[in-house]
């Protein structure tokens, strides 16, 4: 009988999430993505990021605010918090795309995961993503979320949660200089100044950032 190794590694604690989007977004630059399955790990560095609503400040580019006068919506009501939890959505009719809430309860703040470079299971990411080279395994939102099987059963994980399924691990802080800024991609028709706010980081020169 084989028996299954069940990765104990321990998950960011509530009180990392529990403070503003775009502090989150650039502090999870380098911390580790890992999804539990099967009892393997799939598994990537964090090298991109996108924060949605900061605090009270208004963002027109989020879900949360452009949704019904920022009340929660069947859809967004995760956005609203508590904090730690993932929020899983469909775009495009194709993708979807994974993000950890963050900030106070009550009012809608998220960070979309962009990019990861691959560290666990990347044999199993090359067979989802039909053996694309390694490059391109995890570049972008919705290439990590096929690469690592993440889909609408993740949509309020609790990514605190010791032995779940999906969470992310510590790692050493990335130095500021490291770090780059711009807009957000794929905003669409989002007004000024919201569709140019530099609120995505990334890490410099790191070649797994989406192009």
């Amino acid at each position: 009988m084989v028996l299954i190794k069940v990765h104990k590694s321990e998950p960011l604690p509530y009180p990392f999430y529990a403070r503003p989007a775009r502090t989150v977004a650039q502090e999870l630059l380098g911390k580790k993505l890992v999804r539990q399955m099967d009892g393997r790990l799939l598994s990537g560095l964090i090298v991109e990021t996108e924060a949605y609503c900061d605090g009270e400040e208004r963002d027109l580019a989020c879900h949360g605010e452009r949704a019904n006068n920022a009340q929660p919506t069947p859809r967004t009501a995760v956005m609203f918090g508590p904090a730690g939890v993932a929020y899983v959505y469909f775009t495009y009719g194709i993708h979807w795309l994974f993000n950890v809430v963050t900030g106070e309860t009550g009012r809608p703040n998220a960070v979309l995961i962009r990019a990861l470079e691959p560290v666990d299971g990347v044999e199993s990411m090359a067979q989802r993503r039909g053996r694309r080279p390694l490059r391109q395994l995890t570049n972008g939102p919705a290439k990590l979320t096929q690469a690592l099987a993440i889909d609408k059963s993740h949509n309020e994980a609790n990514l605190c949660q010791p032995g779940g399924v999906i969470w992310i691990e510590d790692a050493p802080a990335v130095p500021p200089n490291q770090i780059a800024t711009g807009p957000r991609i794929g905003l669409g028709k989002t007004p000024e100044p919201w569709f140019s706010i530099p609120w995505r980081y990334w890490l410099a020169d790191n070649p797994f950032v989406s192009k």
